[in-house]
């Protein structure tokens, strides 16, 4: 972390698609666009062919300069943007310019990879992989009722998403009662993992995760490689409210802040070979 500043007028990444742009400055490892949308742009018309996707799978969070953004959700929900206005819109939405005005806004969240083609985007990366899931989510759902149990766990997902930003990790999807996330650093990663623990225990929910760092391909909306394997199979050995990690993570932690307890050796279905795992002890 230093002290810094850069220019969006001054910036070399400028992603042009028909009836906007987006100009991206990156502060170490804060990647921060401002979005440009000419009147008639509308992401299903201009920037779904980019992105393969039916929706614009980006969680987005910034502030609206000027003009106006109408989006829709895949219920039906709208919300219109106008100048001024602080937002975030979920991933899997629709969105549209309103009126004669560009809509200019600038976007802290999604602007890594937004706006890039499938052949852009489809670079290898090695990051850290975190998966997580409620414990008995179905026995929990039968005894909650549906309307409580989608108010719970709206609200486990509000929490794990702010666990995930606060350390600079980035939600690929949720996977019905989990989530699948990314981060460039395995401490940020573990140390999110802790907080979204935390942070659902206190709805009165246990979540397992697993953790693991490798090389991976990155889509919008997905990832793919053997690491995401390994990540959601050594998710599947934690138990209620355990962190379980491979041997990876605990040797780029190791003499840190953690400490580890030796769960053994394991097979992971589907890999070869068996990998030792690790799971993070003490608060």
């Amino acid at each position: 972390m230093k002290l810094q500043r850069k220019r969006f007028g001054e910036t070399a990444d400028v992603r042009r698609f028909p009836h906007g742009e987006v100009d991206v400055v990156e502060l170490d490892d804060v990647v921060v666009g401002r979005m440009t949308y000419q009147p008639g742009w509308r992401w299903s018309t201009d920037v779904k062919p980019i992105a393969g996707t039916e929706m614009c799978q980006y969680h987005h969070l910034g502030l609206t300069l000027q003009g106006q953004l109408r989006v829709q959700m895949p219920d039906g929900t709208e919300l219109e943007l106008d100048p001024g206005d602080v937002f975030e819109i979920p991933p899997g939405h629709d969105a549209w310019v309103v009126g004669d005005v560009p809509w200019i806004s600038v976007d802290f969240e999604a602007m890594r990879t937004f706006g890039r083609t499938a052949e852009e985007r489809a670079e290898r990366s090695l990051v850290t992989i975190l998966f997580t899931d409620i414990v008995n989510s179905t026995a929990l759902a039968a005894g909650l009722g549906d309307a409580a149990w989608r108010e719970r766990l709206a609200q486990h997902n509000e929490r794990a998403q702010a666990a995930v930003d606060r350390y600079r990790g980035r939600t690929v999807k949720w996977t019905g009662d989990g989530m699948l996330a990314l981060f460039d650093g395995a401490e940020r990663a573990v140390r999110a993992a802790i907080l979204l623990r935390s942070r659902v225990d206190e709805l009165g929910l246990q979540v397992r995760q697993g953790l693991h760092t490798g090389e991976v391909q990155v889509s919008t909306g997905d990832i793919r490689g053997i690491a995401v394997h390994a990540a959601e199979r050594i998710m599947e050995l934690a138990g209620p409210g355990e962190i379980v990690v491979s041997s990876t993570i605990r040797d780029l932690l190791d003499g840190g802040s953690f400490s580890f307890e030796d769960r053994g050796s394991h097979e992971l279905k589907g890999l070869q070979g068996e990998r030792a795992i690790f799971a993070i002890v003490g608060p």
